[in-house]
C-alpha cells in the first residue's frame, strides 16, 4: 500500500486582488487529505465502484499524467478539511493522489514537490473548465508560506513559474516561497467555517460585475495589494501584531467589494476580542474566516458560540509527504 498526505491552505492576504495580477499570500494548514492506494481485483474509491467521470481530478492524474495501465486499484481518501469551503480540499486531494501513485509506481524514489504542484494545477484546471490559480496546489505541495503573483515579490524566494491557457487567454504566475521566522510558533490560526458553500467562480464574477458598475472601486484592489505587501513584510519579520492589523485592514477592503456575508461577519466579530486579527479567507460569500491568535482555544470557543465550526492550525504546516504503512 502507498499512502500520502497533502495539507490544505488558508489565504492570509490578497483574495480577489490576485485575479487582477496582484500578489496573494497563503499558508499550509494542519488539516488535509490522506490518500492510500493498493492493487485490487476491481477499481474502487471509498469502497464503491470508481467512476472516472465523477472524479475528474483523480482520472486526470491516473490516465493523463501517469498514463496508468496497470492492475485495478483500491483507493481510499480521508479528509480533515471542510469541503468546498475555500481551504483547498480538491488541490490537497490532487497532490496526495499524485504522491501516492508516484510512490506506488516508483517505490523508494523521493517526491518532487514542484512536479506535484504542476500536476495538481493541471488537474485543477481540467476539473474547473480551464480556470485555476496555482495558489492552492502550490501551497499544498510546498507547505509553509507561498506567495503567488504576476511577478516576483520582494522578500520572497522564487520557486517556479506556472502558466495556463484559459478561456480568457494565457495566464502566467510566479510562485514564491517565504521563510517563516521561529517566533510564529507563538501564534496559531483559528479557522471558522460558516457552513455555507459559495462557489469561487460566482464570487469572482460578482466582483468583476461590481467593478464594471462602480469603477471607483478598482482602487480597492490596489489597496488590498498594498496591505498584502505590508502583511507579508510583517509576517517575514515575525511581527504578529502587524500581521493581525493587516488582516483586519484586508477584511475591511473585502467588505467594500461585497464579498463578505452575515455569517462571516458574525464569526469575524466573535473572534476579534481574543485575536490579533481576523478576516474572511478565500472567495467569500460563505466558506471560512481566519483569525491569528496566541490563545487559540478562546478564539475557537467564541467561533463555536457564534455558530461556526472551528479548526486550529499552525501557521505554515509541512507540504505533501508520504506516510508510513
Amino acid at each position: 500500500m502507498a499512502r500520502a498526505f497533502a495539507p490544505g491552505k488558508c489565504i492570509l492576504f490578497g483574495e480577489h486582488a490576485v485575479v487582477y495580477g496582484h500578489p496573494a499570500v497563503a499558508v499550509a494548514i494542519d488539516g488535509g487529505v490522506e490518500v492510500s492506494i493498493e492493487e485490487s481485483d476491481r477499481w474502487t474509491l471509498e469502497g464503491l465502484p470508481f467512476d472516472s467521470s465523477r472524479h475528474p481530478h483523480i482520472s486526470h492524474i491516473l490516465h493523463e499524467v501517469f498514463q496508468y495501465d496497470g492492475p485495478s486499484l483500491r483507493m481510499q481518501v480521508k479528509s480533515s478539511l471542510f469541503s468546498s469551503a475555500g481551504l483547498g480540499s480538491s488541490a490537497a486531494l490532487s497532490n496526495a493522489m499524485g504522491a501516492a501513485l508516484h510512490s506506488h509506481l516508483k517505490p523508494g524514489q523521493p517526491l518532487d514537490p514542484v512536479a506535484l504542484a504542476r500536476m495538481g494545477h493541471s488537474a485543477e484546471a481540467r476539473a474547473q473548465q480551464g480556470r485555476a490559480s496555482p495558489i492552492d496546489t502550490a501551497t499544498s505541495a510546498l507547505g509553509g508560506c507561498v506567495v503567488v503573483s504576476g511577478e516576483w515579490v520582494e522578500g520572497t524566494r522564487h520557486v517556479f513559474d506556472a502558466s495556463l491557457s484559459t478561456p480568457e487567454g494565457e495566464r502566467e504566475w510566479a510562485v514564491n516561497a517565504v521563510d517563516l521566522p521561529d517566533n510564529l510558533e507563538e501564534a496559531w490560526l483559528v479557522i471558522g467555517y460558516t457552513g455555507d458553500i459559495s462557489p469561487t467562480g460566482r464570487m469572482v464574477a460578482g466582483v468583476a460585475s461590481l467593478l464594471e458598475e462602480k469603477p471607483e472601486l478598482e482602487g480597492e484592489m490596489d489597496a488590498i495589494a498594498r496591505i498584502t505587501r505590508a502583511g507579508l513584510t510583517a509576517l517575514s519579520a515575525g511581527n504578529l501584531e502587524a500581521v493581525g492589523m493587516a488582516m483586519d485592514a484586508c477584511h475591511e477592503r473585502l467588505q467594500r467589494l461585497q464579498v463578505s456575508s452575515p455569517a462571516l461577519e458574525a464569526l469575524v466579530e466573535a473572534a476579534r476580542p481574543h485575536a490579533l486579527g481576523a478576516k474572511l479567507t478565500g472567495a467569500g460569500g460563505g466558506g471560512c474566516m481566519v483569525a491569528l491568535a496566541r490563545e487559540p482555544r478562546r478564539v475557537a470557543e467564541s467561533i463555536e458560540i457564534a455558530g461556526g465550526r472551528p479548526l486550529i492550525s499552525r501557521v505554515g504546516a509541512p507540504g505533501v509527504h508520504l506516510l508510513e504503512n
